[in-house]
């Protein structure tokens, strides 16, 4: 993979297999695109085959190594042997990235429990089933990153959000547990928590509702998929090994 930038994070990843979750666009695939950048193979992990391949083939074009498997994340049976899978023909798993994640937005009185068990399947369910096993093979080796991709939904709520805020934050509470029982192992676990983020949905708000979105943001600015992608890229390198259970928010200043 080339080189960074100047002033930005080098990280050697050499010789590490990670796989990430929702990597077919967004933050999942900022996050493969940068551990890819750092020297890791990528095992690219969702349900869309076809966008998938579009993240693997940018990380491949850029001289990088990078694989496709599509799962349901809410499927224990189907995690376990996508895990075995990878550990077994790539040797290893060193990295896990758990960004999969959707949203079924509505208040609380007229949210249906379909929408519910949706969201909690989806994030914290699978969350839950990738860790599990992933951590069985990073036990075993005595080495391995968990990195969560939370909310600041789940630290201070949103109007409209009952179902996704209680997911991430299960996902805060998920990671500070699971970090004390593997500390010993040396696999550290934490979370990071992003803020208002740049996507395809937030471009749809129109620019007088994003301006005065940045007003309420101390860095007066939207964030960037590439800025959770660098936390992310940090917090999966050596340099990181004394830090777990921690939720690192990437958000402007906005929770400060």
């Amino acid at each position: 993979m080339p080189e960074p930038a100047s002033g930005e994070l080098r990280v050697d990843l050499s010789g590490q297999i990670a796989l990430v979750t929702g990597a077919s666009q967004g933050i999942g695939k900022a996050i493969a695109l940068e551990l890819a950048r750092g020297g890791a193979t990528v095992v690219c992990v969702a349900r869309n085959v076809e966008k998938l391949e579009a993240t693997a083939s940018a990380i491949r074009e850029a001289g990088g190594t990078a694989e496709v498997m599509a799962c349901d994340v809410t499927s224990g049976e189907k995690v376990g042997a996508l895990i075995d899978d990878v550990a077994e023909r790539l040797g290893g798993l060193h990295i896990l990235v758990n960004n999969a994640g959707i949203t079924r937005d509505t208040l609380l009185p007229r949210m249906t429990d379909e929408q519910w068990d949706d969201v909690l399947n989806t994030n914290l369910r699978g969350t839950f089933l990738f860790t599990r096993a992933a951590t069985r093979v990073m036990m075993q080796a005595r080495y391995g990153r968990v990195i969560n991709i939370s909310s600041v939904s789940g630290l201070m709520g949103n109007p409209g959000q009952a179902n996704y805020s209680a997911s991430k934050a299960g996902m805060i509470g998920f990671t500070r547990t699971v970090a004390r029982e593997l500390a010993g192992r040396k696999v550290t676990v934490n979370a990071v928590a992003p803020g208002f983020i740049a996507s395809d949905m937030t471009e749809k708000l129109g620019e007088a509702i994003l301006e005065e979105v940045k007003k309420r943001i101390p860095a007066k600015r939207i964030g960037t998929a590439e800025d959770v992608a660098a936390a992310v890229l940090f917090l999966a390198s050596k340099g990181a090994s004394y830090i777990t259970g921690q939720v690192i928010t990437v958000d402007g200043g906005m929770t400060a």
